[in-house]
C-alpha cells in the first residue's frame, strides 16, 4: 500500500478494536496483525500511541464526523433564530452517532477506562460546544428573550437529551421498542421542549371582539353588584 492508504486502514482498524476491546485490551501489536504488517511499520506512522490517538480525532474531523457548531448554525445565530440553532445541532449530532457508532463506543471505552483520548475529545469537542452555547444564550438572555437561567444548566440539558437519546439508539435498542421517531423528529421536540423551558413568553394579543366581550362582563358585573347593594 502507499504510505497515505497505509496510514488510514491503521487508523480504521484502530478505532474497529478500540470500540470493540477498549484502550487497555487493544495492543499497538493487535493493530499490526489486523492489518497483516509489523508492529514496526505502526510505529512507523504513528511514532507514539499519542500520535495515534490524535490522529483518530484529526481523521474524525476532518471526515466530517466531529462537530463544528460554528459551521453547522452559524447562519440561524446570525439570525437569532433559536429553534434553528438548537434543532440544527441536535440533528447533525443524531445523524453523525447513527452514521458512526464506532466512534461513538470508542469515546465510551475512553471515558469508563479515564484514558486520554476522552480528555482530548472533551478539550477539542464538547468544551467548545458549551462555550458556543452558552454564549449564544447569554446573549439571547442580554437581549431580553430568554429567562434567566445558568447558560451551562441550559446546555447540559439539551445536549444530555441529545447524548441519550443516542445511546438508546446506537447501544441498547437498537430496534427501537422504547421510542421509534426519526432523528428530525427528535431534533424538533427536543428543541421544543429546551425552548419551552428558556424563552420568554409574551402575553397573548386580545383580539377586538375578546375585548368588547371581556369588557361587556365587566360592566354586567358592576350592574349586578350596584343592584344588589340597592
Amino acid at each position: 500500500m502507499a504510505g497515505d492508504e497505509r496510514r488510514m486502514q491503521i487508523l480504521g482498524l484502530a478505532v474497529s478494536l478500540f470500540s470493540q476491546r477498549g484502550f487497555r485490551g487493544t495492543t499497538t501489536k493487535e493493530i499490526a496483525q489486523a492489518a497483516g504488517i509489523s508492529e514496526a511499520m505502526v510505529f512507523r506512522h504513528f511514532a507514539t500511541k499519542q500520535e495515534l490517538y490524535s490522529a483518530i480525532l484529526d481523521h474524525k474531523a476532518c471526515t466530517g464526523s466531529a462537530l463544528d457548531p460554528r459551521e453547522i448554525v452559524g447562519d440561524a445565530v446570525q439570525r437569532k433564530d433559536d429553534r434553528a440553532v438548537f434543532e440544527g445541532l441536535a440533528f447533525q449530532a443524531l445523524e453523525r452517532h447513527e452514521c458512526d457508532t464506532e466512534f461513538h463506543r470508542l469515546l465510551l471505552h475512553a471515558a469508563l477506562e479515564r484514558h486520554e483520548l476522552a480528555e482530548m475529545f472533551w478539550e477539542r469537542n464538547v468544551r467548545p460546544l458549551y462555550e458556543f452555547l452558552g454564549d449564544y444564550i447569554r446573549e439571547r438572555q442580554r437581549e431580553g428573550a430568554m429567562i434567566d437561567v445558568e447558560p451551562r444548566v441550559a446546555v447540559r440539558a439539551f445536549v444530555g437529551m441529545v447524548i441519550h437519546h443516542s445511546l438508546n439508539n446506537n447501544l441498547w435498542d437498537q430496534k427501537r421498542t422504547l421510542l421509534s421517531i426519526s432523528n428530525k423528529e427528535a431534533a424538533r421536540q427536543f428543541t421544543e421542549i429546551l425552548l419551552n423551558g428558556v424563552l420568554v413568553r409574551q402575553p397573548a394579543k386580545q383580539s377586538k371582539n375578546n375585548v368588547r366581550r371581556n369588557g361587556k362582563r365587566v360592566a354586567n358585573a358592576r350592574l349586578s353588584a350596584s343592584g344588589s347593594k340597592k
